[in-house]
């Protein structure tokens, strides 16, 4: 009888297993793939010109930006490191980058706090010498407001310290001050009032006015102020032995085939200061959806038109999608144009972590802290130090950490000799 139980039990059991063999498949082969999200597109990859779709919820000047120790000096005491003692004559620079925000005040908030650049009140600590952001502080999120009037904040209370806050433009700034408001929430919408009031607070309120003053398209810090103040030209005639030691910002990439990455990074930034005066002037279209895309000014020129284009440093994702093998044989060509070691990037989303490619030259440091991706909160730190040695010796090193909530992860350790006089910095 009871052969006869187990019998009826498992031959209908064998045959739903038949049944739904191919569903099961699909499922485990699905469970298998990483993480993703639906990622912005761009707009000549959408089929954005019917317009019938439906609303988805959807100035460095005088920076001296690091410090020098004397025999009798303290060193900046960081919050989530402990800190070496003081060595008389070396020069110290601490950086922190932060990816995409996405209109989560709170998240912003936990991520600049275990970082050190913040305290448990929001406020500037000195504990870091420069502050950066990759982009995307828009959408997605209802705290627009909230954050880029926290930015300015934070900007004038590092100015104030010594410090430095440095702010790019992601696509998705520029998407909302074109009028493509596909990943707009209506909520977002009603903290300012109306879609008319938000119109002109991209445009001539405050925010446009912080974007086209205090936002640029990308950047390139020098790690040592022997080689200029941030944002400054790369010179390829420098002869110095640290010419090399600075690392570029950038929302979506610098690809190689973008041809106006030189000078670098003057070239790139005054197209998008060219381009965001233009969308600014213009009456603002009715945001899409679910009016037609209104697209570039007619006045854009082709270089402003590529700015924005797939492969512009707005859009661009091949250094964060590509293989390994193909990003790590273009990278250097890049690098030399630029004159920079590694080039840092958001954009492009790993919900577990920052993502390091070939040896810390790429990195990518969008992790999706807003709630909307619910993914890691982090942020990045480079501590770069130049320490006397003898005789016009020294010694180089430059640390990149991944910052996590609960761990820290070396992506870099570089170290070399170098010699030069750099006594007086």
């Amino acid at each position: 009888m009871r052969a006869l139980l187990v019998f009826a039990v498992i031959v209908p059991l064998c045959g739903l297993l038949l049944v739904f063999s191919p569903q099961i498949a699909f499922f485990k082969s699905a469970l298998s793939l990483p993480l993703s999200w639906p990622l912005a597109t761009h707009p000549e990859n959408e089929a954005l010109h019917s317009g019938t779709r439906e609303q988805q919820p959807l100035d460095v000047v005088g920076f001296s930006g690091g410090h020098k120790h004397s025999s009798s000096g303290h060193g900046h005491g960081h919050s989530h490191d402990t800190q070496p003692l003081s060595i008389p004559g070396q020069f110290k620079r601490k950086i922190v980058a932060v990816g995409d925000l996405h209109g989560d005040m709170p998240n912003a908030q936990a991520v600049l706090q275990m970082a050190g650049v913040v305290d448990a009140q929001g406020k500037w600590t000195g504990n870091v010498d420069v502050f950066v952001q990759t982009g995307d502080i828009i959408d997605r999120g209802d705290d627009t407001i909230k954050l880029y009037e926290w930015m300015d904040q934070l900007r004038e209370q590092a100015h104030a310290a010594g410090g430095l806050v440095m702010s790019h433009l992601g696509n998705h700034e520029w998407m909302n001050i074109i009028g493509d408001w596909r990943y707009v929430y209506p909520s977002e919408i009603a903290t300012f009032g109306s879609v008319s009031a938000r119109q002109k607070m991209l445009s001539s309120g405050h925010i446009g006015k912080s974007w086209a003053a205090n936002y640029t398209v990308t950047s390139r810090l020098p790690l040592h102020p022997s080689l200029g103040e941030p944002n400054v030209d790369f010179d390829p005639s420098n002869p110095s032995p640290l010419s090399h030691a600075a690392v570029s910002f950038v929302h979506g990439g610098l690809a190689p085939s973008y041809p106006d990455l030189t000078p670098f990074p003057s070239h790139i930034n005054e197209l998008g200061q060219s381009l965001l005066r233009k969308l600014q002037a213009r009456s603002p279209p009715p945001p899409h959806p679910p009016n037609p895309y209104p697209g570039l000014p007619d006045r854009a020129t082709p270089a402003e038109r590529r700015l924005y284009g797939s492969d512009g440093p707005l859009w661009y994702r091949g250094w964060a999608l590509d293989p390994e093998e193909k990003v790590c044989a273009e990278v250097d060509a890049v690098l030399k144009k630029t004159g920079t070691r590694r080039m840092i990037m958001g954009h492009t989303p790993d919900f577990e972590k920052i993502v390091s490619r070939c040896d810390g030259k790429i990195i990518v440091i969008d992790t999706g802290i807003s709630h909307a991706y619910g993914g890691a909160l982090s942020a990045l730190s480079i501590t770069y130090t130049l320490t006397p040695i003898a005789n016009n010796k020294w010694r180089e090193k430059e640390v990149v950490t991944a910052l996590y909530e609960d761990q820290h992860l070396s992506i870099a350790s570089d170290e070399r000799e170098v010699f030069g006089d750099f006594a007086a910095w």
